[in-house]
């Protein structure tokens, strides 16, 4: 496949991605609500805690008061953490890798609380506890 085409194909998609994806028109951080508010074409506007984003989890305000669009609309750039963001995969519920989505996930589980979970934990510690782990 010659390279010509390969750039034909990926204008292609990005075309049909364009026409599927609203594209942001403004991008702001409000300090007042925590939140990270973008403004699409269509008219729509929504907010996000930059807590649930891998690469903004820990970010200052000072740091997400600066926010640049991509060309296409379809991406986020924080200049002042090097990171970006993928709008359409943030508006499928995509705010990170798996792995670090995995993580996030699994901590929220950890700190759950049930009664069967207490139950399962005084088994286990009327046992002697956890096993330690084999040295190898």
């Amino acid at each position: 496949m010659a390279l010509s085409d390969e750039f034909r194909k990926a204008n292609r998609r990005a075309r049909l991605r364009l026409r599927r994806t609203p594209a942001a028109s403004a991008a702001r951080y409000d300090r007042a609500s925590h939140r990270i508010v973008v403004s699409l074409g269509s008219g729509l506007e929504f907010l996000i805690a930059p807590a649930y984003v891998e690469g903004l989890s820990d970010a200052k305000p000072a740091q997400l008061s600066k926010i640049e669009i991509s060309p296409s609309g379809l991406g986020l750039h924080f200049p002042k953490l090097d990171a970006d963001i993928y709008l359409p995969a943030l508006l499928e519920g995509i705010v990170g890798s798996k792995k670090w989505m995995a993580s996030r996930l699994g901590k929220l589980g950890g700190s759950q609380t049930s009664t069967a979970k207490k139950q399962a934990s005084r088994a286990n510690g009327r046992l002697g506890g956890r096993p330690k782990k084999a040295v190898s």
